[in-house]
């Protein structure tokens, strides 16, 4: 696995944890709550449409 490729999954695994805080505990979200929840979305998306056309991420 490529190191670009290793942090963006890192960056798609601490996004992961920062949602699903979220939907735990919502008393506790941070004001930019909605923006991170909208890029994990698009981002795992992008991830998910890369996987099923079927090139390498």
């Amino acid at each position: 696995m490529t190191k670009p490729v290793k942090l963006f999954l890192i960056v798609l695994i601490v996004l992961n944890i920062m949602v699903l805080a979220g939907q735990l505990w919502p008393a506790g979200a941070p004001p930019f709550a909605r923006v991170v929840n909208i890029a994990f979305l698009v981002l795992s998306l992008g991830v998910f449409i890369r996987l099923v056309v079927g090139k390498k991420v």
